[in-house]
């Protein structure tokens, strides 16, 4: 990467008059810095180390002392916003085909095994640069502008969807599903029948793109997550209470994750607990809506109701674990 190119694609300020010109990498991490790397310096505490494993060029967005006049130093107002602008000159090249989707699509997609010439990105900026930059040309990139800048890319499409359903589900609970997909049985796997129609969204566009791929197994969606209780909000081992509080931190899924709840628990007692700013944004009327107002206040609302199913909005699971003046002065505010 030529420094000439760097300074007119970042808007960036050179400081100093370094004779170096090229650089061999580009490199975030300052104990993998080699003699000829760029280093992109989030933390000026990161510096010292880049520089002496040989650092060539620094980019940098916080104050920071100039210490060796035959560095490149590169001053920017913003390191992200920087990386944006590099990215989106130096991925031309490679003539990447780029499909957006939702993020519930993007999440499955990292548990699902498929060839090198594919990827999917989300993350810091530093993340999706490592992933994005080693790419051969004419890969496949998935991402989900809810998580990551669209702009990144100079053009992208719209995931291919399924027209019809080619997922049978052969059993199921709220959070297990047994299925079929070409002929193939998966049983048991740890996700909810609730996120079928993303999966089989995601399989139809690996199918038609000629795609290969391997389900192992799901875990860790970071949606819809269910935590087993007791009645004193102690957490349980999957499967082990009638007691679940479910999590959710995406607020946009609230509505259908409502709907399925509501369709698929009849016989249950489900409350929902969702955050102020959502009660005139709703589009459904539905009973047992509580609204809270700090994240505090859910732990003792959740205390105070009898249920089989609550589900959290915007918040994660660790309300259920507070700290233990925190849980003091819960029980005190109660």
């Amino acid at each position: 990467m030529r420094l000439e190119n760097i300074l007119a694609l970042s808007k960036g300020t050179l400081l100093g008059d370094p004779s170096v010109s090229l650089f061999d990498s580009v490199v975030f991490d300052p104990s993998k810095v080699k003699r000829g790397s760029f280093f992109i310096a989030y933390s000026p505490d990161d510096i010292a180390q880049a520089l002496q494993n040989g650092a060539y060029g620094v980019m940098f967005d916080k104050p920071t002392q100039i210490c060796d006049s035959e560095v490149a130093w590169i001053k920017v107002d913003n390191i992200d916003n920087a990386l944006k602008k590099l990215l989106r000159f130096y991925l031309l090249e490679k003539e990447l085909q780029v499909y957006a989707c939702d993020a519930i699509t993007l999440h499955l997609s990292t548990m699902i095994s498929t060839p090198s010439n594919f990827t999917s990105i989300e993350g810091p900026m530093s993340a999706i640069w490592e992933k994005l930059w080693p790419l051969e040309k004419k890969s496949i990139v998935l991402f989900s502008p809810a998580l990551t800048d669209s702009d990144i890319f100079i053009e992208h499409s719209q995931l291919i969807r399924a027209q019809e359903k080619t997922i049978t589900i052969i059993e199921q609970t709220l959070f297990e599903t047994s299925f079929i997909h070409n002929d193939t049985f998966y049983e048991r796997q740890m996700l909810s029948p609730f996120f079928i129609p993303y999966l089989e969204h995601l399989l139809f566009f690996y199918t038609f793109l000629r795609i290969p791929f391997q389900i192992k197994g799901f875990s860790k969606m970071g949606h819809f997550i269910p935590v087993f209780t007791n009645s004193r909000l102690e957490s349980k081992e999957f499967g082990s209470s009638d007691r679940v509080v479910i999590f959710e931190p995406l607020l946009e899924l609230i509505d259908e994750q409502i709907d399925f709840l509501d369709t698929q628990a009849s016989w249950a007692k489900i409350i929902y607990l969702l955050p102020e700013s959502m009660r005139s944004h709703l589009t459904i009327g539905i009973e047992n809506f509580i609204f809270y107002r700090y994240t505090e206040e859910v732990l003792s609302i959740l205390q105070a109701k009898s249920f089989h199913f609550a589900l959290v909005a915007g918040v994660d699971k660790s309300v259920l674990n507070p700290s233990r003046s925190s849980m003091r002065q819960l029980e005190l505010d109660f």
